[in-house]
């Protein structure tokens, strides 16, 4: 299995530390507001890179944690009138609510930030204690020179930071390139005793401290959007190998491109964000979202289409349709060697393509083309043949995450069949037949929207 390290620009072959287990973590959402599909986006392929893992045998240990503390949560907790607990709680939920919608597998540990504050406390001390971080009026800072490796995970150098560099107001760093180990309590904001006076921790030493404390002081993939590479990935791995002296902190970054809308990136001022709810609300299944998130490449760039989501709905109704039709069926023919021969090509292919950096939209070409060839040759399977078939059906669904459900053609799917049935009998000028079914429609009082479509049809 390849996958492309953020690290060393490059598709690595995966080795982790220890030999069939695997240690994972990956920045979880701060939670101020609902989910939206960028966040759907990159937790649903995180779900399916640890699937995928386990599928191969790996004893995965997978942690993703929650920031409930954070400048944003104070000010939305302001603004609805409760305290930050109360708001931490509320889409805590609501992000559970979510990931359990698009069939996401719960991480082994899903830690939250301030259930960890003396572990912060302590990495802090020891930073002191090293040189690399300084106490001023209160606040601690990492002192980013003193590690000379900085900006190695985003490509970037200090002299080149330097330039963009400058101190925000309130900020009592000595260096415009540090960054806020512990910043000293603001009125009315939550805060912790430390031995540098109240306040609480920055956001990045959360994701190092917790990381290590579950996961050990060297782990195997840290993931994130790509929006983390600098600075919170950058800072993790300065703090965390400068308190640990061991490097590399992280043997595999792994990054997910953003997902935008209209083509632009989605924000409050532009009126496009969308959020998982506003999905499922509207009547759009989740397992055709996940199916829709998978369909690009993780480190690509997407633009969400609602047209591209109607279009994967369809495509996998057709799949659950096929599976339906295959498990129904009743071998009656010896089984073709050379069509056996034929599914284990696509699905050798479709193995090649998921170790090949993770790469779902070529795996699910292969896998739409076996769904063909199932259609194609149903009426001719054997018992072993049939065997295979349901088993590549099983993998995908277990890598993917979908299928998982039972399976029920609604009355719109039955109407849209009708219909697009119809459709082709008036193509081959079968007129007598495709007036039968509009009359049948029309007697059974389908409803407006079937009368819609059916003169849609007509026209």
């Amino acid at each position: 299995m390849r996958i492309h390290n953020t690290l060393t620009g490059e598709k690595e072959e995966f080795r982790p530390i220890k030999e069939g287990e695997v240690r994972i973590y990956v920045c979880g959402p701060t939670v101020y507001d609902h989910s939206h599909i960028g966040h759907a986006k990159t937790f649903v392929f995180y779900d399916s890179l640890v699937r995928y893992l386990k599928f191969k045998g790996y004893d995965v240990k997978y942690v993703r944690n929650i920031t409930d503390v954070d400048d944003k949560m104070i000010k939305k907790a302001k603004e609805e009138g409760i305290t930050i607990q109360e708001l931490a709680e509320k889409y805590i939920d609501s992000f559970t609510e979510d990931m359990k919608s698009l069939n996401c597998i719960l991480p082994d540990v899903q830690p939250r930030a301030t259930a960890h504050i003396p572990e912060m406390i302590e990495v802090i001390q020891a930073l002191i204690d090293k040189g690399y971080a300084y106490v001023s009026n209160g606040d601690v800072y990492f002192s980013v020179r003193k590690f000379p490796e900085y900006g190695k995970l985003s490509k970037q150098r200090i002299e080149d930071l330097e330039a963009g560099a400058r101190v925000e107001p309130g900020e009592k760093k000595r260096d415009p390139l540090d960054f806020a180990l512990w910043k000293s309590s603001k009125e009315g904001e939550p805060s912790w005793p430390s031995p540098w006076g109240r306040g609480r921790p920055g956001w990045h030493i959360e994701c190092s401290v917790m990381s290590m404390k579950y996961l050990g002081e060297q782990i195997d993939i840290h993931g994130g959007a790509t929006d983390l590479i600098f600075p919170h990935h950058e800072n993790e791995i300065a703090q965390s190998e400068a308190y640990t002296g061991k490097a590399p902190f992280c043997r595999y970054w792994v990054h997910t491109g953003h997902l935008r809308v209209r083509e632009e990136k989605m924000s409050k001022s532009l009126g496009n964000v969308i959020t998982v709810k506003d999905l499922l609300k509207r009547g759009y299944d989740p397992e055709a979202l996940r199916l829709y998130l998978l369909s690009a490449h993780y480190r690509s760039q997407m633009n969400f289409s609602e047209d591209g989501l109607r279009s994967t709905q369809e495509t996998l109704n057709r799949i659950r349709e096929t599976l339906l039709k295959l498990r129904s069926a009743s071998p009656s023919k010896e089984d073709d060697e050379e069509l056996i021969g034929e599914i284990l090509r696509i699905k050798e292919k479709f193995f090649e393509a998921l170790d090949d950096d993770f790469n779902t939209p070529r795996a699910l070409s292969e896998f739409h083309e076996f769904v063909k060839l199932v259609n194609r040759e149903l009426p001719r399977i054997g018992e072993r043949t049939k065997e295979e078939m349901e088993k590549f059906f099983s993998v995908f669904s277990k890598i993917f995450g979908v299928l998982e459900k039972e399976y029920e053609p609604s009355v719109s799917d039955l109407l849209d069949s009708l219909i697009k049935i119809r459709s082709k009998l008036r193509e081959k000028k079968l007129y007598e037949i495709s007036d039968w079914i509009r009359e049948r429609l029309r007697q059974m009082g389908m409803g407006e929207s079937a009368k819609r479509n059916i003169r849609r049809v007509k026209r």
